[in-house]
C-alpha cells in the first residue's frame, strides 16, 4: 500500500456543502441564515454562556469548596504493595513509576501503612505516616525522607 492509494473509509467522509450559490441549489440567498439579525452578520453570533442579558447560569450558581494554592497534592500508597519489590531493594517514586504501580509523581510520594510489609527494602518517599515509618522498619527496612 502506498500513500496515494490511501482513501478514507466509505461513509466516514461527506461532501462540502456550498452555501449560498444561488436558488438552485437549495442553500442560496441567505445561505441557511435567515433574514438581518444578529447570527447573520460577519462576526456575528454571542459568546459561550451567554443568555441574551438574563443573568447567566455560571454567575446564579454558588461558589463551592476550597483549593489550597500552596497544598500539595502526594502520590499515595500503602506498606502492602512494596512486596512487590525484592529484599534489600531501594524503593524510591522512579522505581515506582517504572514498574508501573504510579502513573505520576505529582508533588512527592507519600507511604501509609496499610497492609503488611515482608520485605527488607529500603523506601525513599517524601512523607511517612507512623504506621508505615513502623512496619518498613519492623520489616527490617528503612524509610528514607527525601
Amino acid at each position: 500500500m502506498k500513500l496515494h492509494e490511501l482513501s478514507p473509509a466509505a461513509n466516514s467522509t461527506k461532501a462540502a456543502w456550498r452555501k449560498g450559490r444561488g436558488p438552485g441549489s437549495g442553500n442560496g440567498k441567505t445561505a441557511g441564515k435567515g433574514h438581518k439579525g444578529q447570527n447573520a452578520r460577519s462576526g456575528g453570533g454571542v459568546r459561550p454562556g451567554f443568555e441574551g442579558g438574563q443573568l447567566p447560569l455560571y454567575r446564579k450558581l454558588p461558589k463551592r469548596g476550597f483549593k489550597n494554592r500552596f497544598g500539595k497534592e502526594y502520590a499515595i500508597i500503602n506498606v502492602s504493595t512494596l512486596n512487590k519489590f525484592e529484599n534489600g531493594a531501594t524503593v524510591t517514586i522512579e522505581t515506582l513509576i517504572e514498574k508501573g504501580i504510579l502513573d505520576k509523581a505529582l508533588d512527592g510520594l507519600k507511604v501509609l501503612g496499610n497492609g503488611e510489609l515482608k520485605k527488607a527494602i529500603t523506601v525513599v518517599a517524601d512523607v511517612f505516616s507512623e504506621t508505615a515509618r513502623e512496619k518498613i522498619e519492623a520489616a527490617g527496612g528503612k524509610a528514607e525522607v527525601k
